[in-house]
């Protein structure tokens, strides 16, 4: 679906078109193009790079140091910067915890943290899911007992993305056992560098460590550091999943990845022929288009309501259900494009430095890792099944 847009709306394209062809590196590029992995550093350089245009924070209100774009806009920019291979801008500072900050933090939280995470002078990390409590996130057992002008912490977090490279961590902890399980969770802003964090990272099926076990013993925590209320932290959290599961649907990726498939498709053959021609393997790509295109439309409608002050509700689980399936499927068929050579799985051919011949065609040699590893999508961020309970809760009345 080719979106009508307006001239200034062409005009901004243009603009944001000719940033991105000139700031990401060549390198960068070819990384995120052909399913490399990115280093920290890799990150940190674009998200400077979009600081200093004024560009990091696109859904930040202005007096924040957001840009004011229009939803369309926001939606134009993040496509381009996808077509183009920039990195992803990293989640966890300023698209889940800023939020939470701007609407529960106090104002010298405000003042310290918002300014930072423009900046990237921080790397957040979610202290969200615990051996015990993934998707049932309110069965947490992460202790915080106040002594004084602190909180002393206990407790194990799991499955924590880039905690290995975080200096800061947004924490869910347990402050009360009275009450219903959600009544007694407080939001704790916990500094990764002190004693008593140690981080434990978990290798994936892929071959990657991009996930963590972090345990804290007698972390110190200033009860400065609490956002909001204490015991109101489930009122936070919820806010903050309605963030990440909008964000979680990146529709601008998705159509990299589709065009992608489409260029492999082409150049793989089947019969003699290019795959792309064959009528059954073009009728599924037929399908995954067709689904981006609904998710397109709605992404832009909750981007609208967005903007109009009206925080994510029940649709960011339906953009977090979709997006994934999607992500999902355009994976699924990549490694039905490229057949046998999904096979061979070297997993130091995805890093910086390899420099041996790959085993086929040079865009096999990501593929299978990025199936294995996407597999996670249907499940962080709330799994697709809770987000269906979700939907049946707010939307169907059950």
């Amino acid at each position: 679906m080719e979106l009508i847009l307006s001239p200034e709306e062409e005009k901004f394209r243009d603009e944001v078109r000719e940033f991105v062809s000139t700031e990401v590196s060549e390198e960068i590029r070819r990384k995120t193009m052909t399913g490399f992995r990115l280093n920290k550093e890799d990150h940190e350089s674009w998200q400077r790079k979009l600081y200093a245009k004024g560009w990091m924070a696109p859904g930040w209100p202005v007096e924040h140091g957001g840009t004011g774009w229009t939803p369309m806009q926001k939606h134009i920019f993040e496509e381009e910067c996808a077509a183009a291979g920039a990195p992803p801008v990293i989640a966890f500072g300023v698209t889940m915890v800023a939020p939470v900050i701007m609407a529960f933090g106090n104002q010298e939280q405000k003042d310290y943290y918002l300014p930072r995470i423009l900046r990237s002078d921080d790397w957040w990390c979610q202290g969200y899911s615990e051996p015990g409590a993934g998707s049932d996130l309110a069965s947490l057992r992460t202790k915080a007992v106040l002594d004084g002008d602190h909180y002393i912490v206990n407790g194990q977090k799991t499955w924590t993305t880039m905690a290995q490279h975080a200096n800061l961590m947004f924490c869910l902890v347990r402050t009360s056992d009275e009450g219903k399980r959600q009544e007694g969770i407080s939001f704790l802003l916990i500094d990764m560098e002190q004693p008593g964090v140690t981080v434990q990272p978990i290798k994936t099926i892929d071959g990657s460590v991009e996930i963590n076990n972090v345990f804290l013993e007698d972390v110190k925590v200033p009860v400065a550091n609490r956002v909001g209320e204490e015991n109101k932290g489930w009122t936070y959290a919820k806010y903050l999943l309605g963030h990440e599961r909008t964000s979680i649907a990146a529709v601008g990726r998705s159509k990299a990845q589709l065009k992608r498939l489409k260029t492999i498709a082409s150049a793989e053959e089947q019969d003699g022929k290019p795959l792309i021609h064959d009528l059954t393997f073009k009728e599924k790509i037929a399908d995954i288009e067709i689904s981006l295109l609904a998710l397109e439309s709605l992404v832009l409608r909750v981007l609208s309501d967005e903007s109009a002050g009206k925080g994510p509700g029940p649709e960011a689980s339906f953009l977090k259900i979709r997006g994934t399936e999607v992500q999902q499927g355009i994976t699924e068929l990549l490694i039905e494009a490229i057949g046998n050579y999904a096979h061979p799985f070297v997993p130091e051919s995805m890093e910086t430095g390899w420099n041996e011949d790959p085993i086929g065609p040079e865009h096999a040699a990501s593929i299978a890792p990025h199936y294995f590893n996407w597999r996670k999508a249907s499940i962080y961020g709330g799994s697709n099944e809770i987000q269906k309970n979700i939907i049946a809760k707010a939307v169907l009345g059950f």
